[in-house]
């Protein structure tokens, strides 16, 4: 449902190699760029996560409750995420594990540069 999600910034260089080393820990790459923007995915028919100047001209804010959410296919890579956006400079919002709330829920919270808040999950449903 979601094709991807734009994050603003006011440290453009140091936002994108943010995100190019993290998302290279993933096997995401650039996908569309130009001086106002970049977008990273792991394919073009994936979603895809961007960051950019305002279009407004104003200082890129952070959104109150907004959270993008990245969807990894192991606790082990959630695990890697984290320890590699937290050596990148984000902070912690929350360290990896299970989450009590639904079980087999994985995740890892943080907040990049600019203080957007990410989570890092891998869903393991129970099995019957």
């Amino acid at each position: 449902m979601i094709g991807y999600v734009t994050l603003g910034t006011n440290q453009f260089d140091k936002a994108v190699t943010f995100y190019d080393q993290l998302f290279a820990t993933i096997g995401a790459g650039r996908f569309l760029e130009n001086e106002q923007f970049v977008a990273w995915t792991a394919s073009p028919e994936k979603p895809g996560i961007a960051i950019t100047h305002p279009f407004d001209g104003q200082p890129a804010t952070v959104g109150n409750g907004t959270m993008v959410a990245i969807t990894l296919d192991s606790t082990d890579k959630v695990d890697a995420f984290y320890k590699k956006a937290i050596e990148l400079g984000a902070t912690c919002e929350g360290k990896p594990g299970l989450r009590g709330e639904m079980s087999g829920f994985y995740a890892a919270y943080f907040r990049d540069l600019d203080g957007n808040k990410l989570n890092a999950f891998n869903m393991t449903m129970p099995s019957s």
